[in-house]
């Protein structure tokens, strides 16, 4: 497996070998001993998947507050998304800070987004299927959003306003400015 650090150095991207052949490919996507080895030791404790059936829908800026923050190792069966993390650590160098990475079902490629980071993508194809490990388990009353196209962040997701999907939810996310992060650096 390849892991190489982003522009973010917590956020990895992951990109396990393929073993192809005439049949197709074999991978191994998760390995807790090989991801311990490179000092990557996460207790992964559910398994989420989303289907998006429109290209240019967008899921984000998410997290879960302390103590039921997440770490996500998210890849794609099926289709493409731009996935973006942003560092909500309040004292982070990096804090408000984002980085983009394509990942799709053709690169094999996987990112791992830590606690303490905001989390979204948007669809670059219809029918995109996004499949990922978190490491707790989810809580609504820990669940919360940032807006996905807060001006201070100022994220390139490639998309305009008009031609994205959006949940009620994400629509009515609270700007980044005004949003107090429940995240602090050096605290798990």
């Amino acid at each position: 497996m390849d892991i190489r650090d982003t522009a973010l150095p917590e956020v990895k991207i992951l990109t396990p070998r393929r073993f192809g052949d005439a049949r197709g490919y074999f991978s191994e996507t998760w390995s807790a001993g090989r991801m311990a080895e490179a000092g990557l030791g996460l207790a992964f404790v559910q398994d989420n998947e989303s289907l998006s059936a429109q290209k240019g829908t967008l899921r984000g800026l998410h997290y879960q507050a302390p103590p039921f923050a997440q770490s996500k190792l998210g890849r794609v069966g099926k289709g493409a998304i731009l996935d973006v993390a942003v560092d909500a650590r309040r004292g982070s160098p990096t804090y408000g800070r984002w980085v983009a990475e394509e990942i799709s079902a053709e690169n094999g490629a996987q990112i791992l987004v830590p606690r303490g980071f905001l989390h979204g993508f948007v669809t670059l194809t219809p029918d995109t299927l996004v499949i990922y490990k978190v490491d707790n388990v989810y809580d609504g009353a820990s669940d919360g959003s940032v807006a996905w196209n807060d001006a201070d962040i100022g994220i390139d997701w490639g998309a305009a306003a008009g031609d994205v999907v959006l949940s009620d939810k994400d629509r009515k996310a609270p700007a980044f400015r005004d949003w107090v992060s429940p995240f602090e650096y050096g605290v798990l």
